[in-house]
């Protein structure tokens, strides 16, 4: 949200889908798991992040992953038309300038597993852990020439603890055993990571290409000139002048 707006005004992008090329399933050390390792939607986090970057003022979105509906909606409308004789005219799509591209490149489980633990009189606490990786890739195309203008890569650590509290003692002269146990577990949300990922592609693929003087950020005098267009502008529309 911190990122300048541009001087040239929004980016038109356009999102196919963003795959999940890991091809890894939910870990699990006791059976075998149908379900994803990661999110297969995460196009949803792409076109959420492209529209809030720079407080929204870096990219225009247009919809592609649902165009077949769109181009369907669009032809039911022309149909209606014709059949009251309505000539207006549909207005064309908005085509983009620039495709945004990528997919979750890897998925690494146990990268990091450990723990500690005590016990004095038979009681004691003990710790457990265990660390995820997610590697997420993004790039930036020209529509015009399909060139790869920025490509950029993230990875986010996943992390994982277990604490637990033991009791176990012999009582009746040792020949009977009390064993309690009690613990908490908690796990980082594997979608939250991706998303984290996705946002901080998307944020260095802003920064890549100022960087390399693709687009550049807005200074505070076109801010300030912005400013009194809207102002004149607002000031024309009171008066009733053009």
């Amino acid at each position: 949200m911190d990122i300048p707006p541009p001087s040239g005004g929004k980016l038109v992008a356009a999102v196919y889908g963003f795959q999940d090329k890991t091809g890894q399933r939910k870990p699990s050390d006791k059976l075998a798991n149908i379900s994803y390792a990661v999110t297969q939607g995460a196009e949803v986090w792409v076109i959420k992040a492209l529209k809030e970057v720079g407080g929204g003022e870096w990219f225009r979105v247009v919809e592609r992953v649902g165009l077949d509906n769109l181009t369907k909606e669009r032809q039911i409308i022309r149909q209606a038309r014709q059949q009251v004789n309505d000539e207006t005219p549909l207005k064309p799509m908005l085509f983009a300038g620039v495709l945004v591209e990528g997919a979750i490149t890897g998925y690494d489980s146990n990268t990091l597993t450990g723990g500690a633990g005590a016990r004095y009189l038979g009681i004691g606490p003990s710790t457990e852990y265990r660390q995820d990786v997610v590697t997420v890739s993004m790039r930036l195309v020209s529509v015009q020439s399909g060139e790869v203008l920025l490509n950029t890569s993230v990875t986010k650590t996943i992390v994982s603890f277990g604490d637990h509290v033991s009791l176990f003692r012999f009582i009746d002269m040792g020949t009977k055993a009390l064993e309690l146990e009690s613990g908490t577990t908690e796990n980082e949300p594997v979608n939250y990571a991706v998303r984290v990922a996705i946002e901080q592609c998307v944020v260095e693929l802003v920064k890549d290409g100022e960087r390399i003087g693709i687009w550049s950020y807005k200074t505070h005098e076109e801010g300030a000139n912005d400013t009194k267009e809207e102002v004149k502008t607002d000031e024309n529309s009171v008066r009733g002048e053009k």
